[in-house]
Parts: structure tokens; C-alpha cells; sequence
């Protein structure tokens, strides 16, 4: 290799994005509750901008005498130029609207109104927060401390065991007794530890404080039940026969009846294998359509966005007599300068994003017609690429506008990447969804003989002979993503052999 300093020429074509660009693709990407969250936070820290409210209140001709007086941002396209110091720019931001508050602390400053009802909102709002349910812990503790024959030691040792239990882990002990103890520790804090989760193992939920499931299965099944016998029988010496529907050798074992055995299978299957998990803490999580689907008077399905606190962002009227008044330093019309550009490109990319969503989520919409009008069974086979082309835009671009996005439609609240989905062809040369085919899977094992399933080699051959060319892999990879087990255990062993 040749190494030498020297100056050489070379024609290279790169390809950079503009900062109004990556600005344009984050706005594109996000749903509408974190557009207003953004919009919300963009107000807040620049001065030029803001946005249009209506007050509900006002009667309609107070309205229109409202919206007649504001400026008409439309009349004129606002540029900033930054070779030319704006001054065209400046010159239309001076000739707008007049009827501006005379300071800026007079326009800033809220009305004691508004005072009182912000506080009363956030009244409202404390009010309406949720109690803060009991926790795994916290159920355990008042049962002990309801026990009167408890020692202070054996308590201690509770306490100690009951931090370690986990409502995500069921209530299981995942930590060995000898490693909550001191590395000193003798025979008898053993003994103490054992009697601690002895005690333990007695509270509500059942179950709570098992070190396995044969555990936790046990420590269920009391004497009351029916087939409780049985029932321990089962869980100490067949689980994983049971789990595999090895009723023949359970049978064989044990020397009890098919009929008993699923009876008292039917028993267990009542108990709860994760006694803890009722105090897992789940939020829902709050989905908001950032479109929706309607029908018009031809009766085509017709998208219409979500917009609500989007729309009626403008230049502030305050930094306009700002300048007018010539109060403005060098440095102050710099910073207007800078606040404008950024108050511009932020509306260009909301009204871009609405533009680019509305195109895709209609293309979608008349793509999936059969879907909306006759169920999922009727999807078709739909790519990005496809709505790309039709759109006119970069695959990347259908991506960041479906991302994180649900389309309210007769059929619910869906995600819009639920509408794509592959497929196959039929032997007449249809395209078919993969979801039709997971139907017709889910329909076939639904109506199966469970004393004789079908096998995945048997699910094949019956959709072979619908004209639905699909692998046995793609078979056992939909059954296993759908929860439906093998042939083996869906086999009903009491039809089997009567």
C-alpha cells in the first residue's frame, strides 16, 4: 500500500436531510396525543407562536366577529429568508392585524377567572385520581399482623421472606431460605426460617410463598375438594404426564379410571398456578383514533384525522407592534428571526403530517373495503410498498405514518399496521391473507373429532384440497402463535376409548 500527502479532487453524490426534514419525519411519526404534547410543549417555550381558541360560551355571532378579527395568515405565504435579514418579512408581519394588546404583560397576564378555574380543574383532576390498591406486601403483613401466637422473631423472619415475594412472580420464593439468612447461620434459624414460611404458606392468597408448582398445587387442595386424593396424586407424580395428555400411562401408574382422572384434572385445573398475580399493577393504556373512518352520502368509506388542538397555530400579534414600534433591538429581531423559523417549520410539518396521513389512511381504507364491510375473514394481502406507490411516497414514509397510529372503523378501534398483512396465492390464482388461513385453521381444529385430532400433516392436506398451498412449518408456527396445542394433547382420551 502506497502512502503519500497530497491534494486530489473527487465527485462524490451524498445525501444529507435538513434539519426541517428530520423535524418534518419526527412530526409525521407521532400519534396524536404526543403531537398535542408536543405543540403543548412548543408554546410554551417559543413566544411567536400560538394557537386559535374558541370560547364555547361566546354565542356564534361573537365567534365570527372574533375569527373576522384576526389575522389572515393565508393572504401571504411568511417565508424567512436568512440571506436578507427577512425585511419583506418583517415588512407583512408589520401591515397585519392592529388590534393587539398595547403591552405584553397586559396580553400574558391571566384573568383571575382563568386563576380560579385552573384550580379547579386540578381539584377536579386530584379528585378523580384512583386509590392506590393494596399491594402483594401489604395483604400479607395485616394478615400477620393478625395472628396473636406469632413471636417477635418468627414475625421478623415473615417480614424478611414476604420482601422477596414478587405479584409478577405469582407469589413464588425464588430465593433459597438459607440465602435470606447470615452466613453464620445455625440449625436453628433454619428451623426459624422454615417456621416463618410455614406460616406464610397458611395466608390468603392460597398458594402464596410455594417454592414450585407442585408446591403452590398442594398447599390448594384441601380435603373438601372433590378428588382430592386424586388431585395430590397427580400433582406430586404426573404433572408433566398430564401436561403431555399421557392419559394411558397415568392410567397404567396410578390404576385409576380415564373418567377419573379428567375429573379430578378438571378439579385442578380450577386452582390458580400464580396465586399473586390479581395484585400485579396493570394500567390501560388510554388509546386515542388519529383517524377516523366514515361513510358519505355515496356511501364510500371516507378518513377524516383527528386535529383537535393541531389546527389555528399562528404567528403571536404581540412581537408584530413589537417591531412596528421600533422598540425592537438588533439582538430582539435576531431572536424573532430564529423563533419564527422554528414557528414556521413547525406548522409546515403538522400540516405535512395531516396531508401524508390522510392520503395513506384513505388508500388503506379503499384497499380493505371487503374488510370493513364483511369481516376479517375478508382482509387482503396488503403491503407498505403498495400504498407507497399509490400515495406517491417513500416506502419509509407509510412506516412513520401508521406507526403508533389506530383508525376507529365499523369493525373497532384497530392499529392502521393491522391492515398489512401477507398472504399467498390459491391454485385459482387468489390472493389470500395469512388471517383467512389462521381462520380457516382455528375453524378446522374447532370442529375436529378430539378423539382423533388433526395432526399438522392432516391440517395441510385438508387445506391443500381447499386450494390453500400451505407448509406443515407454517402450520405448527400459526397453532403454536395462536395457543393451540398439538394433536396429542387436544386428544379427548375418554372418546378415545369408549
Amino acid at each position: 500500500m502506497r502512502l503519500s500527502f497530497g491534494q486530489h479532487l473527487q465527485q462524490k453524490q451524498v445525501q444529507t436531510l435538513a434539519p426541517r426534514m428530520i423535524q418534518s419525519m419526527e412530526i409525521l411519526q407521532l400519534p396524536i396525543l404526543e403531537l398535542q404534547e408536543r405543540i403543548e410543549q412548543e408554546l410554551a417555550e417559543n413566544p411567536m407562536l400560538e394557537l386559535e381558541e374558541s370560547d364555547p360560551a361566546l354565542p356564534d355571532e361573537a365567534i365570527e366577529r372574533e375569527e373576522s378579527d384576526k389575522p389572515n395568515v393565508d393572504e401571504k405565504e411568511l417565508i424567512v429568508d436568512n440571506d436578507h435579514n427577512n425585511a419583506d418579512d418583517f415588512e407583512r408581519l408589520l401591515n397585519l392585524d392592529q388590534e393587539i394588546p398595547e403591552t405584553f404583560e397586559e396580553y400574558t397576564r391571566p384573568s383571575a377567572n382563568r386563576i380560579d378555574e385552573s384550580l379547579d380543574r386540578q381539584h377536579d383532576m386530584m379528585s378523580n385520581i384512583a386509590d392506590r390498591p393494596e399491594s402483594l406486601h401489604e395483604h400479607l403483613l395485616h394478615q400477620l399482623g393478625e395472628m396473636e401466637e406469632i413471636t417477635p422473631d418468627e414475625l421478623a423472619m415473615c417480614e424478611r421472606i414476604i420482601s422477596t415475594l414478587s405479584p409478577e412472580d405469582g407469589g413464588y420464593l425464588k430465593v433459597s431460605l438459607p440465602d435470606l439468612l447470615p452466613a453464620d447461620a445455625g440449625p436453628e434459624q433454619l428451623a426459624l426460617a422454615e417456621r416463618a414460611l410455614t406460616l406464610i404458606q397458611t395466608l390468603d392468597p392460597a398458594g402464596v410463598g410455594a417454592r414450585s408448582l407442585e408446591e403452590c398445587l398442594l398447599l390448594q387442595i384441601i380435603d373438601e375438594l372433590p378428588y382430592a386424593d386424586e388431585m395430590r396424586v397427580l400433582v406430586r407424580e404426573h404433572l408433566d404426564d398430564l401436561y403431555h395428555n399421557r392419559m394411558p400411562a397415568i392410567q397404567k401408574s396410578t390404576g385409576m379410571s380415564i373418567e377419573t382422572i379428567q375429573a379430578a384434572l378438571a378439579q385442578l385445573r380450577k386452582l390458580n398456578p400464580k396465586p399473586a398475580a390479581r395484585f400485579v399493577e396493570r394500567s390501560v393504556p388510554t388509546i386515542t383514533p388519529d383517524v377516523f373512518v366514515d361513510r358519505d352520502e355515496n356511501g364510500d368509506y371516507r378518513v377524516r384525522l383527528e386535529d383537535s388542538g393541531t389546527r389555528g397555530l399562528y404567528i403571536s400579534n404581540y412581537y408584530r407592534k413589537r417591531l412596528q414600534t421600533g422598540e425592537a433591538t438588533p439582538a430582539e429581531r435576531e431572536y424573532i428571526k430564529r423563533k419564527v423559523t422554528s414557528a414556521q417549520w413547525l406548522i409546515e410539518s403538522i400540516e405535512q403530517r395531516r396531508a401524508t396521513l390522510t392520503a395513506v389512511a384513505q388508500a388503506i381504507v379503499d384497499h380493505q373495503t371487503r374488510y370493513l364491510e364483511l369481516g376479517p375473514e375478508f382482509i387482503e394481502p396488503l403491503k407498505m410498498q403498495q400504498i407507497a406507490d399509490k400515495v406517491h411516497v417513500h416506502v419509509t414514509t407509510v412506516s412513520r405514518a401508521v406507526d403508533d397510529k389506530w383508525i376507529q372503523t365499523p369493525r373497532g378501534i384497530l392499529p392502521l399496521r393491522r391492515f398489512f398483512v401477507g398472504g399467498t396465492q390459491s391454485d385459482d390464482g387468489e390472493d389470500v391473507a395469512w388471517d383467512r388461513i389462521r381462520l380457516k385453521l382455528q375453524d378446522l381444529i374447532d370442529n375436529e373429532d378430539k378423539a382423533n385430532p388433526h395432526s399438522d400433516d392432516d391440517l395441510v392436506r385438508i387445506l391443500k384440497a381447499q386450494g390453500l398451498n400451505v407448509a406443515r412449518r407454517t402450520i405448527t408456527k400459526y397453532r403454536q402463535k395462536m395457543g393451540i396445542p398439538s394433536s396429542r394433547q387436544r386428544r379427548d382420551w375418554s372418546k378415545k376409548l369408549s
